[in-house]
């Protein structure tokens, strides 16, 4: 509701209730709500869940609460593939370059793991992280390369690559959703063997689960949440390592019910950024930048004053 009442002009709950049940072109009002905050909402909705969802699918992988799409490189990995189809194969279209973002988010999600399950420290969750760390800062200055030689694709990039739920009409987002529902939907139906991974790799196997098979569903279900977010709204931080925490301080380590929490909360905090971000100036702070004021201060507030339980 907050969503839909801030902006540049404010608007009552009763006129977006009228205009939402009957929509009027002549109206200016009626076009602020249908062609600005409806597509906004919308997108906060779907993008927070995404990245909600994958951050808590990360951690659970990975056996480590510090980790999301952002920390293992995952987010670089696909504004990189985007930016490069923009810069040289001429994509302009959401429904085109979204399959750049999935390819991306792909490709380093599996090269992340690769890495992180080689050499004598296998399965570490220390150096899996290092080294989605590490692919994410060579990943990133690729992506800033590019962006730097290339002024038209920086222009058009700006809001973009900062994070931003200003851009993208409803069409496009639309064309994102039913990658990001089948994402869920994965993660739910990976929820009891995520539980199971928790106990370690060699308990899981005594038990009957097949650990490699459960991080390539996971991995399918990383890559269409991640970077159906990132093609809609570019690469936001912060979203995926904190949502997760805090319903893991809520719920405990159950991991369907952090799946199902985190929908909830990731688009909850990802909104409130949203309204700041339009407020806190004249202009529009982008959501991206928002996210990590508000989102690196909460996080460390409930590490120091809670004791959040381990994955």
């Amino acid at each position: 509701m907050l969503s839909m009442m801030v902006g540049s002009r404010s608007i009552d709950p009763a006129e977006i209730m009228h205009f939402l049940l009957h929509p009027d072109p002549a109206d200016p009002l009626s076009q602020v709500v249908w062609q600005s905050r409806v597509p906004r909402t919308f997108l906060v909705l779907v993008a927070g869940s995404a990245l909600g969802v994958a951050g808590g699918l990360m951690q659970a992988v990975t056996r480590n609460p510090m980790t999301d799409p952002g920390i293992l490189g995952v987010n670089a990995g696909a504004s990189l593939l985007v930016v490069i189809g923009l810069a040289f194969f001429g994509v302009t279209d959401i429904s085109h370059y979204m399959w750049w973002s999935f390819a991306g988010a792909t490709i380093t999600s599996v090269a992340v793991f690769a890495i992180g399950n080689t050499g004598p420290m296998r399965g570490s969750p220390v150096r899996m992280t290092l080294s989605g760390v590490a692919l994410g800062a060579v990943l990133g200055g690729f992506t800033s390369a590019v962006l730097l030689t290339n002024s038209e694709v920086l222009e058009r990039m700006r809001g973009w690559s900062a994070g931003t739920t200003a851009s993208q009409p409803l069409d496009a987002t639309l064309s994102i959703t039913p990658f990001i529902v089948v994402g869920l939907l994965i993660a739910v139906a990976s929820t009891r063997a995520l539980d199971v991974l928790s106990l370690g790799e060699a308990a899981a196997v005594a038990m009957g689960a097949h650990p490699q098979r459960t991080r390539l569903v996971v991995l399918i279900a990383i890559a269409l949440l991640a970077g159906g977010a990132t093609a809609a709204a570019g690469p936001i931080g912060f979203i995926g390592l904190l949502a997760p925490h805090l319903a893991r301080m809520i719920v405990g380590p159950h991991q369907g019910w952090i799946m199902a929490y985190s929908i909830v909360l990731a688009p909850a905090v990802l909104g409130v950024s949203d309204v700041i971000g339009r407020v806190i100036t004249s202009g529009e702070v982008p959501v991206g930048v928002v996210t990590a004021f508000v989102g690196a201060p909460l996080l460390i507030y409930m590490v120091r004053k809670y004791r959040i339980p381990e994955v």
